[in-house]
C-alpha cells in the first residue's frame, strides 16, 4: 500500500453549537492530541494543532447566531490527527474536500453532511471517478412530485373550454375559424402530453 504524504482539507464547514465546540476540542483531548484553544475578545476561538512537520495546524472557528462556524484549509500529515479530523467531519456532519496525497496520485474525497459523497483517484494524466453516491430513492421521489404536465394539463382544458364557449357564442365565421384552429393545436398539445 502507499505511503500517504499528506491530508489536506481544501474546503472545510463545520458548523458546531457551544456543546459541540466543547466535545469537539475533548475528543482531541482523549485521543492524546496536544492542543491550544485560543478565545478571542469577540466570541471566536481558535484550535491549534501541533504537527509532525513542526507546523501548526490553526482550526479558527467564528462565533455567528450561537454556531461556531469553522470554514478553510489546512495541511496536515500526523496520521492520528487525520483520522480525528475525519471523525470530526463525520461526527459533526460537515461539508469537506479532502485530499489525500500520495507519491503518485491524490484522492480526493468529497464529503457531505458528514458522509462522502464522491471520490475521485488524481494522477498527472486523467481524473478516474471511484465512487459517487446516488440518491435513487430522492430521485425517485422528486420525479414521482413533479407535477408541471398535470399542471400544464389542467391549464390546457381551461383553454379549450373557454374557447369552446367563446366559438359557441361568436356567429361570425372568421373568427370562428381562428378559434377552431387554435382548438387544433391546444387539443394536438394535449393528445402528447396525455400519450
Amino acid at each position: 500500500m502507499a505511503n500517504r504524504l499528506a491530508t489536506e482539507y481544501v474546503k472545510t464547514c463545520l458548523q458546531l453549537t457551544e456543546a459541540e465546540m466543547v466535545s469537539f476540542i475533548q475528543m482531541f483531548v482523549d485521543q492524546g492530541a496536544s492542543l491550544q484553544v485560543k478565545v478571542l475578545e469577540n466570541g471566536n476561538q481558535e484550535v491549534v494543532l501541533p504537527d509532525d512537520s513542526e507546523e501548526e495546524i490553526n482550526l479558527s472557528f467564528e462565533r455567528k447566531n450561537n454556531l461556531y462556524i469553522c470554514q478553510g484549509t489546512c495541511r496536515i500529515r500526523n496520521k492520528d490527527l487525520v483520522n480525528l479530523m475525519r471523525k470530526a467531519v463525520s461526527t459533526y456532519k460537515g461539508d469537506a474536500v479532502v485530499n489525500r496525497i500520495y507519491p503518485a496520485y491524490t484522492m480526493e474525497y468529497t464529503y457531505k453532511q458528514g458522509a462522502v459523497v464522491k471520490i475521485v483517484e488524481k494522477t498527472s494524466q486523467s481524473d478516474k471517478l471511484i465512487y459517487e453516491y446516488k440518491d435513487t430513492l430522492g430521485e425517485l421521489r422528486m420525479l414521482f412530485l413533479k407535477n408541471e404536465v398535470e399542471q400544464e394539463i389542467v391549464s390546457l382544458k381551461a383553454q379549450v373550454n373557454s374557447l369552446l364557449d367563446l366559438r359557441n357564442e361568436l356567429q361570425d365565421a372568421s373568427l370562428r375559424e381562428h378559434i377552431d384552429e387554435r382548438l387544433q393545436k391546444l387539443t394536438h398539445r394535449l393528445f402528447v402530453l396525455e400519450a
